[in-house]
């Protein structure tokens, strides 16, 4: 069980009680890398939620003041010592600086509990956001993967290759740049 906050964030494992929020968001995700999370039933949105609740690497962003489910984070381990990073946030709830609160507070886990050596992001080139977010992280721009993945088809029923930017912090240039 993971679980660790912010000023305004509860960061913790999913419950089966967070569907209806995670519905909300994952209904109609905005960009590709999260179709095939794609919910269409308060069931589905259930089920999902029940198997995140037993997994670490997906953790529930929960609004202290409300008790809602605004978005989420997931880390994935590569051995021995970096981590995968993303995020995923309901469109009611940008613009407030909640995404980078709770991405800063997962690094920090990451780093300092975990013993991360290393944390990238992959983020496809027509999601600004998520690049801000990166570069706001303190995170590096690495490279860029030419049609690199395939989310979605064309008309024709052909893969949509997306190119792919590929950000990255260590922990001693995040330890650099003054956090503790």
């Amino acid at each position: 069980m993971q679980k660790f906050t912010t000023d305004r964030l509860i960061i913790r494992n999913f419950r089966e009680t967070d569907a209806p929020g995670m519905l909300e968001y994952l209904a109609n995700p905005r960009v590709n890398c999260f179709l095939s999370e794609r919910l269409s039933t308060l069931d589905e949105a259930i089920a999902t939620a029940s198997e995140r609740s037993q997994d670490d690497s997906h953790l529930a962003v929960i609004l202290k003041e409300t008790g809602a489910l605004i978005g989420d984070l997931f880390c994935m381990k590569e051995e021995p010592d970096t981590y995968s990073v993303g995020w995923h946030f309901n469109p009611a709830y940008e613009g407030v600086g909640y995404a980078s609160e709770s991405a800063r507070a997962l690094l920090r886990y990451l780093f300092l509990e975990q013993e991360a050596r290393r944390i990238y992001a992959y983020v496809e080139d027509d999601n600004s956001r998520s690049q801000k977010l990166c570069e706001k992280l303190g995170m590096r721009r690495e490279g860029c993967f030419m049609e690199f993945i395939s989310f979605t088809k064309n008309e024709d029923g052909t893969p949509k290759y997306e190119n792919t930017q590929q950000f990255a912090i260590l922990k001693r240039e995040w330890l650099d740049q003054g956090n503790v």
